[in-house]
């Protein structure tokens, strides 16, 4: 058992080592697919995006296929992106935008050893990277003196005659080298022409996209090897959600191809997408709301303790879990924010919570569905079954979530798990929902042939109450929520977290309401007071019984208290 623990936790610190966040370092080798979804982020005004290619490289010499890549906002909250809807052909292909939504192409050019990139719809972003112009001017400003001189005296050579400046004209020169500048004019001096590449630095120019023209950047090449790098400033009008892609447009099945690429994407406030922000914040809050909420358990709890059964325990460490899994998850996404990547302590203490919080919880409901502890002690070996798939399923899905939150989203195993995920979660769902029906239809056919009418369909009545909690939550949780954070806008899809936090919250409460241990809850008395109905009817059917007294259980479930009968 321990080594199988540390197995996991050594599995969980090696997931970690991989994943770089909201920085993101992604190498893909021998990849064949045509389309490498590489990120989406949601960028307020002046949020920046780094990306450097730094290699892209062949196993067949490429032949004259589109290759590159296309940052476009989305039309509809990141769902219906431009790249997503005209795949049809090759987006990077696309002369004109059909919408005004931004939309940036990079298309490689490997023989000229140049990137062109083509801006489509309305934008206000700037652009920086190195343009062709900007190399060669750099070029020439490095240029040795002694081949200026070389050029300057053709004569003299042709002649013969050596030259040299006397002492005075090599004073003056000394003295005034800015008027012999004056003539040329830097770059920087130039008026440059709109839209073209302004302010050179190290080698870098800007452009702003609004006003430019198609133009190329440089195209590198190393060996076989080929890079380039660009840096992007949001401006205020083209704030959205961004989708970042790689294509390779190929009629053909495409030669395998590596690529290596770190992209860096920042808000004003930190590393963190637009709807992440506030989650840091939101999710501290619902820790201290789920932390109450277990302490008012716990409290019910040594109030009623006579009528407490283990699985009210139970509920109550799945209610301190669950907020302790909520803190590490703030503080994890809090160093996100700052760092730009996770700090591996803390995401390794919320993985593990998050882990039992699931395993918790699905043995939970399922228990409570089955009537254990509250109807009957033992389980039948149908019931038992669905802990037996349930349990390990539940265990693959939180795996499923570690893996997607620690690997890059372009890697071809992030769309696989995520498949997996979603598919194991909606079974684990739709199978604790069986011990409820079986409980039901239990109560129904008991409800008939034992006698207890008022008991059992009492009891039915709150197995059908419950079913319908769990359907409500599971739908909400897993379809409408999602429907709704598709629809908002950008800025505001941190309401699906909240959403679905305060679902599970009310889920939680309500459970705990409905099969609390009080004096009222129909599991404890509902039993008891039908018995002592029957006993009534039984000793007064008889006059020979007249005086007998009976023994009566008091709310406590404990005390008893002696009752003359008429």
């Amino acid at each position: 058992m321990r080594s199988s623990a540390l197995t996991g936790l050594i599995l969980l610190l090696m997931l970690l080592e991989e994943s770089r966040a909201r920085i993101h370092k992604l190498t893909l080798k021998n990849e064949t697919r045509f389309l490498v979804q590489l990120n989406t982020f949601g960028f307020y005004a002046n949020g920046t995006l780094d990306v450097n290619m730094t290699s892209l490289s062949f196993s067949e010499p490429p032949l004259n296929y589109p290759v590159g890549f296309s940052l476009s906002r989305s039309r509809v909250s990141g769902v219906l992106s431009y790249t997503a809807e005209d795949t049809d052909p090759c987006p990077l292909t696309v002369s004109k935008s059909t919408n005004n939504e931004p939309l940036i192409l990079f298309r490689l050019d490997f023989s000229a050893l140049r990137v062109d990139v083509r801006v489509l719809g309305e934008q206000d972003n700037i652009l920086r990277s190195r343009f062709p112009d900007t190399v060669t001017r750099a070029t020439r400003d490095a240029e040795p003196p002694a081949m200026s001189a070389n050029k300057q005296a053709p004569a003299a050579k042709e002649t013969g005659e050596i030259k040299v400046p006397k002492a005075e004209e090599k004073k003056e020169q000394e003295q005034k080298p800015e008027e012999k500048k004056k003539p040329e004019k830097s770059p920087e001096q130039m008026p440059a022409a709109e839209g073209a590449p302004q302010a050179p630095e190290d080698g870098l120019s800007t452009v702003e996209l609004s006003k430019t023209k198609p133009f190329s950047l440089v195209l590198g090449k190393v060996d076989n090897s080929y890079n380039f790098s660009f840096h992007l400033k949001v401006g205020p009008l083209a704030q959205g959600l961004y989708n970042l892609n790689f294509h390779y447009c190929s009629k053909m099945p495409a030669p395998p191809y590596s690529l290596s690429v770190k992209v860096t994407e920042r808000n004003p406030g930190g590393f963190l997408s637009a709807a992440d922000i506030p989650l840091s914040r939101l999710y501290i809050g619902m820790a201290g709301v789920f932390f109450t909420a277990a302490l008012v358990w716990v409290y019910t709890l040594m109030k009623h303790r006579y009528s407490v059964f283990k699985i009210h325990w139970l509920m109550a460490a799945l209610a301190f879990t669950k907020a302790t899994s909520l803190v590490f998850h703030s503080i994890n996404y809090h160093f996100i924010n700052t760092e730009g990547h996770p700090i591996e302590g803390w995401a390794v203490m919320y993985y593990i919570t998050h882990l039992l919080k699931g395993a918790l919880l699905f043995i939970t409901l399922a228990l409570i569905g089955t009537g254990w502890a509250f109807v009957k002690y033992i389980l039948s070996d149908k019931e038992k079954k669905i802990f037996v798939i349930v349990i390990p399923l539940q265990v693959l899905a939180n795996v499923a979530y570690i893996i997607i939150e620690s690997t890059e989203e372009g890697s071809s195993e992030y769309s696989l798990w995520k498949q997996i995920l979603f598919l194991v979660d909606l079974i684990c769902c739709g199978a604790i929902l069986f011990p409820v029906v079986w409980s039901i239809r239990h109560l129904q056919e008991a409800s008939s042939t034992d006698g207890k009418a008022a008991v059992n369909l009492e009891k039915l009545k709150l197995f059908r109450h419950y079913y319908v909690m769990i359907v409500c939550y599971i739908y909400f949780t897993r379809i409408i929520a999602i429907l709704l954070k598709i629809t908002m806008p950008f800025q505001w899809q941190w309401c699906y977290e909240f959403l679905v936090e305060v679902s599970t919250l009310i889920f939680f409460v309500l459970t705990g309401y409905n099969f609390r241990p009080a004096s009222n809850n129909p599991y404890l008395q509902l039993p008891q007071d039908e018995e002592d109905m029957e006993m009534d009817e039984v000793v007064t059917e008889s006059g020979a019984l007249e005086g007998i007294s009976k023994v009566k259980k008091t709310s406590n479930g404990r005390d008893r208290q002696k009752e003359s009968t008429l």
